[in-house]
Parts: structure tokens; sequence; C-alpha cells
């Protein structure tokens, strides 16, 4: 980190968005159906949250090109407010998301699975202790080498959310490169799952652009970025459990976008207190399917 209030996450991805794709372009392997009934589904004071938002940019910097490489940052505040974030991009725009509904005590937890790292059984045993619903984003090569975790993810309710094939620096890929990486890992959890991939994306190392944001929207997702994260992911170099604990709990805030590595063993080993203490402050939990 350069400054210690500015975060730069480049290890996990960025994620894509549905909005209002072309007639006959979305894949087959892309379920835009929540599993929300109507009968539960929420209505939201879009008024409100707008008023609480930081700042945010309503159109695209005109000095940003199409194809210009970003890497994903947000700035952290110690008030337990929702962080401000880039400000090149209206990222809105093409259905991506940082943050949810700021106007409630509400969390979407979410981790990316590059790799198994012998974490995510227990993970997933604590996350059904605490009736905590979560997302999972990733790659084909995981879904290859974990089928049956990433089917008791589906199972028992989570979001599994597309990280692509092999996990590349989309910015560098041609349309039909990205194409191919996105649709073949949707492709794929259908042919291990039978259900269709639920909408969201997360594009590896944080990277994207606006071409890659209109490709990824134009293939029917909604681009997951995150509100909070911090370096989790180097397996020898971990924090410790009470460090990620503590870490979570200083930085938590209303509509937070949680960004956990299933790696790491210091998330494995706070995630139980982390869950409880955030209930103790008020905090739910919620699916992507449920942001505003």
């Amino acid at each position: 980190m350069v400054n210690p209030l500015s975060v730069f996450i480049l290890a996990a991805g960025m994620a894509v968005s549905p909005a209002q794709p072309a007639a006959n372009t979305q894949p087959a392997a892309v379920s835009q159906e929540s599993p929300v009934s109507s009968a539960t589904a929420k209505t939201f004071d879009y008024g409100l949250i707008k008023s609480l938002m930081p700042p945010t940019p309503d159109a695209n910097n005109p000095l940003v090109g199409e194809n210009d490489k970003k890497s994903w940052w947000f700035k952290r505040n110690a008030n337990n407010l929702p962080p401000s974030a880039q400000q090149d991009i209206n990222i809105s725009q093409y259905g991506a998301y940082y943050l949810g509904d700021v106007s409630r005590k509400v969390i979407y937890l979410t981790f990316d699975e590059g790799y198994e790292n012998g974490y995510s059984s227990q993970i997933l045993d604590t996350l059904k202790a605490n009736d905590v619903k979560a997302a999972f984003f990733v790659t084909k090569d995981y879904i290859k080498s974990q089928p049956e975790l990433v089917k008791r993810m589906v199972s028992e309710g989570h979001v599994v959310g597309n990280h692509t094939v092999n996990h590349p620096d989309l910015t560098t890929l041609d349309d039909k490169q990205i194409q191919a990486e996105i649709t073949g890992c949707a492709d794929y959890f259908k042919e291990v799952t039978g259900k269709d991939m639920p909408p969201f994306f997360r594009p590896p190392e944080g990277t994207y652009s606006i071409h890659t944001l209109q490709q990824t929207q134009e293939l029917g997702y909604k681009t997951i970025f995150w509100s909070f994260a911090y370096k989790d992911w180097v397996v020898d170099d971990q924090p410790g459990a009470q460090a990620s604990h503590d870490n979570v709990m200083k930085y938590s805030h209303n509509g937070a976008i949680m960004l956990l590595h299933a790696v790491s063993k210091s998330n494995t080993e706070a995630l139980d207190s982390i869950i409880k203490d955030l209930k103790a402050e008020g905090y739910t939990f919620e699916s992507l399917y449920d942001l505003p």
C-alpha cells in the first residue's frame, strides 16, 4: 500500500454485469433467476441509499480511454462508514457494484476461490452453523479439481460466481477471448452441477477497463467489486486469526461487499467469531441477489 488509506487489491477479480444484454446474445449458462421468491423480494429506498453513498462519478472521465487498464481500489476509513473508491469510471452504468444497501447494517460476504488450500469445507461448515449465505467466485480449474465442494456450495444455498477459466487479466484479451474465458467457466459449471451459473462475475486480479465492463455486461453478468479486503491471500504470510477478526471489525460498514480469500488459514479460523461479533453489532448477512 502506497498510502495507508488507499487500498489496492490486485489478487481477486472483478465482476461483471448483466444489465440489458442484447436480444439472443445472453449465454444459456447464465441464470438471471433469483432463488428469492417474489413473496420475499426486497424493496429499497433508493433516494435514501443514494444520499448515504460516498461520492461516486456520474460519468466516465473523458481522459480515460475505452481500453485503459484500471486496478480496483477503495479508500479505507476507521469510522465504519462506506468507503469511497475509484473516481474515473461510472461503474454503475455497466451494472457493477462495490457497495450494497448502505442504508442498512447489511453485509454481502464473498470468497475468491482460485485454488483449494484445504479450508473451503471448514468455511462451509462455519457458514452453515451460523445460517449465513455467501458467494464463492470460482475458476473452471477450481470446479474441475473440486466438483464436490462446488456442488456443496450450490446445495447449501450459496452463490457460486464466475471467476473465468484461466484467471487472466481480461484487459489483455480480445472480445472472443473474453467471451471464451467467461462462458467457458459458466458452461463447465452447468456441466458439473446441472444448474445455470448465477449472473455474478469477479474479474481476476481486480483489473478492468471500460471495454471489459461493457463486454461482461453484454454477457449477462453483474460485476462485483468490493468495499473491504486486506492482504490475506499470501498463504505463507498469514496475519493470524485475531488480526483477521480485528481487521474485519475495524472496517465493517453498512452495505459492505466483503472480499475474503478462502486460501487463508487466518480467515478460516476467525470466521466464526467474525460472523458472531458482526451479528452482535446488529449486522445481517444477505445474498448478492439482494443487492439494490
